[in-house]
């Protein structure tokens, strides 16, 4: 009995200390017809996680998707396109900058941002062609990412 419960109380120590296991935390995305900063967003638009958490994009509204953008993930990162109309579950484990769009809304501006961990804005993203509707927004997002910048 002592030899278990001395297994118990060591195996519950280790995985107290396993960085990021017990701390990863998910984070809920609605993407939205209209929401407080427009028609066609994500609110949030703007995330800062650490690796291994995870962000559940929710379709609240029809005709959504949640997909990175070509050009704006960290480099060797893997990209992600969500089904129209799935909710869908992404893991960041690599740290980084993230821009995503809703597919069918890029067009009109349906953009937005995460930051995993540690680091600053890759230059080459400002280059990134986009739409004419979705550079604004992704503009400010970039701003607010720098303004941050060091703050826990």
């Amino acid at each position: 009995m002592m030899k278990l419960l001395l297994s118990i109380a060591t195996t519950a120590v280790a995985l107290s200390l396993s960085p990021g296991l017990a701390l990863a935390e998910t984070f809920e995305v609605r993407m939205l017809n209209q929401g407080e900063k427009g028609s066609m967003v994500f609110e949030p638009d703007y995330l800062q996680l650490q690796p291994g958490d995870t962000v559940k994009f929710i379709a609240t509204h029809k005709s959504h998707n949640a997909a990175t953008i070509d050009g704006m993930v960290p480099e060797g990162a893997k990209g992600f396109k969500g089904k129209i109309n799935e909710e869908i579950e992404v893991t960041f484990d690599q740290q980084g900058f993230y821009g995503i769009k809703c597919s069918p809304h890029f067009g009109m501006g349906m953009v937005m941002l995460i930051k995993v961990g540690e680091g600053s804005l890759p230059e080459h993203y400002r280059s990134v062609a986009l739409p004419a509707r979705a550079k604004p927004r992704l503009d400010a997002l970039f701003a607010e990412a720098e303004a941050d910048q060091g703050k826990p």
